[in-house]
């Protein structure tokens, strides 16, 4: 049986570039995308972030494509940030992935 493991780094960038990802919010942050991708079976190796960038490792399974997996993350993440009122401000990540680079 062959075997084949592909490990994808992602990067993404709060949209403009805002420096919105305080000291105080990162932990919760990074600690609610680690549980997300562990419930949605995504195999996070790494996780972390600066004040307006992530950068996270991935493993996928055979049945996973990149695009759900960054939404599950990316996208999800987004929406918790929203929801729990973290900023006086509306949270958006960039569009894609070089957009701001």
């Amino acid at each position: 049986m062959s075997y084949s493991k592909i490990m994808i780094h992602l990067v993404w960038g709060v949209k403009n570039r805002q420096p919105l990802l305080t000291a105080n919010i990162r932990p919760l942050l990074l600690e609610h995308i680690r549980s997300n991708a562990e419930k949605n079976d995504i195999f996070l190796d790494f996780i972390n972030c600066h004040f307006d960038h992530f950068h996270g490792l991935i493993s996928l399974k055979q049945d996973q494509t990149i695009q759900q997996a960054v939404k599950l993350i990316k996208g999800e993440s987004s929406h918790w940030i929203n929801q729990q009122k973290l900023l006086s401000c509306n949270f958006l990540c960039s569009r894609s992935f070089s957009q701001d680079r």
